[in-house]
């Protein structure tokens, strides 16, 4: 058990430590023909998996995970909007959602896509769990909903949508098109392609075949309609954004490759001649180097951690205040980095996953074990 503990923490934080999502901006380009793009500039900082929609005439939504620090701030891995009043031109800032009667035992929402329904309602998916799985997303994680009339409250609609009784399903993409609500949501490795729902209601969802893909083309992204006879889904891939248009929602026409070099775009047909994409960009270019360079300063051993962990940081961080984050972002200890091999007794600290913040330096992971 303790090797499958450790595993799973090497693969969970060499995903962490290689994308940061707080160094990651959302950044959004134009098009006329929703394949060749304009120059991207930067829609918002710090966030990941965007989703946006027309709402009540020329009003834009958009939902996306958001990461701005301090950890534990109400920036900090929530579920964020921003509108627009003007077709997309300009954006308010950003508002974290609230979903109002989520299970206090459930995980915080995540992967977040909105639908509009009966004309002025808005409804969000959302990725979450009974608790917080630990060792990384399993089975546990389904899909979720919530209502709202304002896109910032939303009410949480009890059971989930899809539920994978053997495998986690994540990054959902939902849109109503020819009388039905479709869901997608990618099975695993891009070849593995993504899960298909159908639902009359937007509630009650049945599967059917799944969305077969190849290792070239990632089906996480967003849906959006072209017409009313031509669905699109926007995806990336080794080649960078593509899309593949399907006119009834399960036979695809094949991938067309777009300009745009990122990741889980969201795409909006604002007006005839007008498509608006948002999606995850490059890390910033001006602190790459700098923030690897001080990752290398502090290690931590032994990981996982029974009743202490050794932290060993370079004798440039002596001195530094240190503190410990639970997943949900609560400071679960705090201190003083005293040498250059300080010693952190973990007697009070329940089984999970944490990080370790050195002043202003980056998180370092580590999992606590006991007997």
């Amino acid at each position: 058990m303790r090797t499958t503990f450790l595993i799973l923490l090497v693969l969970w934080t060499s995903t962490l430590f290689s994308q940061y999502p707080w160094q990651r901006p959302l950044k959004t380009a134009w098009s006329t023909d929703g394949i060749t793009f304009n120059a991207p500039t930067i829609f918002q900082d710090s966030s990941g998996v965007p989703s946006f929609i027309k709402w009540k005439g020329d009003t834009l939504i958009c939902a996306f995970q958001w990461f701005r620090l301090p950890i534990g701030s109400p920036s900090w891995d929530r579920v964020a909007v921003k509108f627009s009043y003007d077709n997309g031109i300009t954006w308010s800032q950003p508002t974290p959602i609230k979903v109002n009667g989520l299970p206090p035992n459930y995980q915080r929402p995540f992967d977040p896509t909105l639908v509009v329904f009966n004309d002025d309602s808005i409804r969000i998916y959302f990725s979450s769990s009974d608790g917080f799985p630990i060792g990384g997303l399993d089975s546990t994680v389904n899909t979720y909903s919530a209502k709202s009339t304002d896109g910032i409250n939303y009410t949480f609609e009890i059971n989930a949508r899809v539920d994978e009784l053997h495998k986690r399903v994540i990054d959902p993409a939902v849109i109503y098109f020819k009388n039905a609500n479709h869901y997608l949501s990618p099975i695993g490795s891009p070849q593995q392609g993504a899960y298909h729902y159908v639902s009359p209601n937007g509630l009650n969802f049945m599967k059917v075949q799944d969305i077969p893909s190849d290792q070239n083309h990632n089906w996480t992204g967003n849906y959006m309609m072209n017409d009313t006879n031509e669905l699109r889904f926007y995806g990336a891939g080794g080649a960078g954004v593509w899309f593949n248009s399907t006119s009834n929602g399960g036979i695809w026409n094949g991938y067309v490759n777009t300009n745009i070099q990122g990741g889980d775009p969201s795409v909006l047909k604002v007006s005839a001649t007008k498509y608006q994409m948002v999606y995850v960009g490059n890390p910033y270019s001006n602190g790459t180097n700098r923030e690897e360079a001080k990752m290398e300063r502090i290690t931590i051993f032994p990981n996982p951690a029974k009743s202490e962990i050794n932290v060993k940081v370079n004798a440039t961080l002596r001195g530094f205040a240190f503190t410990v984050y639970d997943n949900t972002g609560k400071a679960v200890l705090s201190g003083k980095i005293t040498s250059e091999n300080t010693i952190m007794a973990l007697d009070n600290i329940p089984v999970g996953i944490y990080l370790l913040r050195v002043g202003n330096h980056l998180n370092q992971a580590f999992y606590v074990i006991k007997e």
